[in-house]
C-alpha cells in the first residue's frame, strides 16, 4: 500500500494532506471474505474466497485495480455459483484519490456519501474529517450491514450508515458541505443539490445512457442550482434506480427488414473520445452504445452497437481498423440511431470539436441541462 500511496502522491492525484489518511486506512481491511474475479474464458465472475485462496485474495485486495465485492445483487445467477454482473465493488485507489481531491472537503465539513459499498471511502473521510461528520447511504441491506461492521471494527462506529435509496439523499442530517457519490448517474438527483449548502460541492461519476465514463464536479449556488462540468474520467456502477433499460441483443434484431448504408465515421471516432461523448450525451438521448474491439478471430473488425429498448430500435457499425471507410451500417426500428449519432458527430465538428471543458452542466429544480460555453 505504501508504494501505491507514494506513486499517487508523486503523480499529483493524491494530495499530501490525504496521503497520511490513505496510509492509515488500508483498503483490504474493508473487503469481504469473498471477492469476485472476472474470467475471460467463460465471461463470468469467479469467487475468490480468502479461506480457500488467501494469496489470490490478498493480491486482489492490495492491488491497484477495482475489486468486485458483489455480483448479481448478492444472488449469483451463473452455473455453480458463478456471477454474471458486478453490482458492488471497492474502487481503484487512484479513482478514490481523484474524487476526494475534487471534493475539496476540509476539516469541519459534513459529508454525505451515496453508495457505501465496503465502507472504505467513508473510513477515509472519517479519518480525515471525523467519523461524526460522515453520513453514508447504501441501497443494499447486506452490503450496508457489512460496511457498518467493518467501520465499527476499525474504530469508526460514529459514521452514520443508512440503508436506503441514495438518489433521495438523507435529509435528516442535511444540509451538508459536500456530497460524494460512488455510483454513477445520467441525471444528477436534485435531492443532492437541495441537501447541500450553498457554496458546497457535489462530486459524482456521470455519463449518459450512451456511455458511462466521466467524473463530474458541481458547485452549489444560492439560487438552488448546482453548476459545473467534467473534471476527469471514471466508470462506476450506476445508481440502481438509474440502471439502463434491458439491452436489445443482436439476436433479436430483424435484419431482413433493416436499412443498410455506408459512413466514413469509424466506431473509435465516437466510442473512444471523451469530447465526442459529451456531444452524444447532449444530442442523442435514450441510446445505449457498446463497442467491440477488433480481434483476430473476427477478422480484426471494430464494431459499435446501438440500442433503444424503448422503441426496439437498433444499429450496427462495422469497420476494419486500418480502413478510412466507407464502413457498413445496418439499422432498424422506428429510430435510425446511427443517423442520429452521425448527425451529432457532424454537429460537434461544425461547432469546432469542443472539449469536455467547454460544456457546462446545470442541475436545478427543473432538471439537468447541458450547454456549450
Amino acid at each position: 500500500m505504501d508504494q501505491h500511496v507514494n506513486a499517487l502522491t508523486e503523480s499529483g492525484v493524491l494530495t499530501a494532506d490525504w496521503a497520511t489518511t490513505f496510509l492509515a486506512v488500508p483498503r483490504r481491511e474493508y473487503l469481504p471474505e469473498v471477492l469476485w474475479e472476472y474470467c475471460v474464458d467463460d465471461d463470468m465472475y469467479h469467487p475468490v474466497d480468502r479461506s480457500v485462496n488467501p494469496q489470490r485474495w490478498l493480491a486482489l485486495a492490495n492491488g491497484e485495480s477495482q475489486v468486485v465485492t458483489q455480483v448479481d445483487d448478492g444472488r449469483p445467477v451463473g452455473p455453480d455459483g458463478l456471477g454474471d454482473i458486478p453490482t458492488s465493488s471497492a474502487s481503484m485507489p487512484r479513482i478514490v484519490a481523484l474524487m476526494l481531491k475534487h471534493l475539496e472537503a476540509q476539516v469541519g465539513d459534513r459529508v454525505l456519501e451515496i453508495g457505501t459499498g465496503t465502507g472504505w471511502n467513508a473510513a477515509l473521510m472519517a479519518q480525515r474529517l471525523g467519523a461524526e461528520r460522515v453520513t453514508t447511504i447504501e441501497v443494499d441491506y447486506g452490503v450496508a450491514e457489512q460496511a457498518r461492521q467493518a467501520l465499527r471494527d476499525a474504530g469508526f462506529g460514529k459514521v452514520r450508515v443508512i440503508t436506503g435509496n441514495g438518489s433521495e439523499g438523507y435529509p435528516n442530517e442535511a444540509p451538508y458541505h459536500r456530497v460524494i457519490s460512488t455510483a454513477a448517474c445520467h441525471t444528477v438527483p436534485y435531492a443532492w443539490v437541495r441537501q447541500c449548502r450553498p457554496g458546497g460541492r457535489i462530486v459524482t461519476p456521470w455519463g449518459s445512457e450512451f456511455k458511462n465514463w466521466a467524473l463530474l464536479a458541481l458547485d452549489v449556488n444560492e439560487d438552488g442550482t448546482a453548476v459545473g462540468g467534467v473534471v476527469g474520467t471514471a466508470d462506476f456502477m450506476r445508481l440502481r434506480d438509474q440502471r439502463l433499460s434491458p439491452w436489445t441483443s443482436p439476436e433479436q434484431w430483424q435484419e431482413d427488414i433493416a436499412t443498410t448504408r455506408e459512413t466514413s465515421i469509424h466506431p473509435t471516432d465516437v466510442m473512444r473520445r471523451g469530447n465526442v461523448l459529451m456531444a452524444m450525451a447532449a444530442w442523442v438521448p435514450n441510446c445505449q452504445a457498446r463497442y467491440r474491439q477488433p480481434l483476430p478471430e473476427t477478422g480484426n473488425l471494430s464494431t459499435m452497437y446501438l440500442s433503444d429498448a424503448r422503441t426496439g430500435s437498433w444499429a450496427r457499425l462495422v469497420a476494419k481498423p486500418e480502413s478510412d471507410g466507407p464502413h457498413r451500417v445496418v439499422q432498424g426500428g422506428t429510430r435510425w440511431l446511427f443517423d442520429e449519432v452521425e448527425a451529432a458527430y457532424e454537429r460537434w465538428v461544425r461547432e469546432g470539436q469542443p472539449g469536455t471543458d467547454e460544456w457546462l452542466i446545470t442541475v436545478g429544480k427543473d432538471g439537468q441541462r447541458m450547454e456549450l460555453v
